[in-house]
C-alpha cells in the first residue's frame, strides 16, 4: 500500500482544500497517509518568505484560486476567510496533541471548517474551543497541555524534522526523499509513491 506524509500547518490557507477533502481520497485510492503537523511561519520567517499579507494584489488571487478549487472540488466557504491568523503555533500544537490519538484529523477538519465555512479565525479561543467539542475533548484540558514546554518542544521538533526533508510550505508530501508541494501535487505524490516517477 503506498504511503505518503502529509505535511500541513493550521493557517495555511491551501491546506483547507486538502484537509477537507483528504480522507475520502485516501480510502478510494487505498493509500495510507501520514498527518504531520509543523510550523509553517517559522519556516517561511526562518527563509525570509511571506507570501500573501501586504500583498493585496496575490492576496485577491490567492482567495480566487482557493473559490475555484473549493467549487471544483464541493467543498463550502465563505471568502476571503480571516487572514492571517493570529496564534498558528497554539493551534497546531492542539493538532499535534490530537494526531497522538484518534481526535487529531476531526479536530483539524473542524477547525478549518469553523475557519473557511464559518469564518472563525483559526487559532482563537472561540475556534480552538468549538473544534475541540466537535472532536469530542475538554477544551481547558487539551488547551493546558497545547502550553506545556514539552508540547512546544514537540512541534518544534516536527517543524526542524520538516525542514530537514525540505519542506518549506504547506500544505506538502513527501513520498520517501521526495517532496511535493501544493495541493495540486497530490496526485503526482501518489504516482510517485506507486510508480517511482510522476505518470
Amino acid at each position: 500500500m503506498p504511503e505518503i506524509d502529509f505535511w500541513f500547518s493550521i493557517g495555511s490557507t491551501y491546506s483547507f482544500l486538502t484537509v477537507m477533502r483528504l480522507p475520502d481520497w485516501a480510502r478510494e485510492r487505498d493509500v495510507t497517509l501520514r498527518w504531520r503537523v509543523f510550523n509553517v511561519r517559522h519556516v517561511m520567517t526562518e527563509q525570509n518568505n511571506i507570501p500573501f499579507a501586504n500583498k493585496p494584489q496575490k492576496s485577491a488571487y490567492m482567495w480566487r484560486d482557493i473559490q475555484r478549487r473549493t467549487a471544483k472540488y464541493g467543498l463550502r466557504c465563505t471568502l476571503p476567510a480571516p487572514y492571517p491568523i493570529s496564534d498558528l503555533p497554539l493551534a497546531n500544537r492542539v493538532a499535534l496533541l490530537g494526531l497522538r490519538t484518534e481526535w487529531g484529523i476531526p479536530f483539524v477538519r473542524n477547525c478549518y471548517r469553523l475557519w473557511f465555512e464559518d469564518g472563525v479565525e483559526a487559532g482563537s479561543e472561540a475556534n480552538l474551543t468549538e473544534a475541540l467539542h466537535r472532536a469530542d475533548q475538554d477544551p481547558m484540558q487539551v488547551l493546558a497541555r497545547a502550553q506545556d514546554p514539552e508540547t512546544v518542544a514537540a512541534l518544534a521538533a516536527e517543524t526542524e524534522a520538516a525542514t530537514a526533508l525540505g519542506v518549506f510550505g504547506a500544505p506538502s508530501f513527501v513520498v520517501r526523499d521526495e517532496v511535493f508541494w501544493g495541493d495540486d501535487r497530490l496526485e503526482d505524490a501518489l504516482s510517485w509513491s506507486r510508480l517511482g516517477h510522476v505518470a
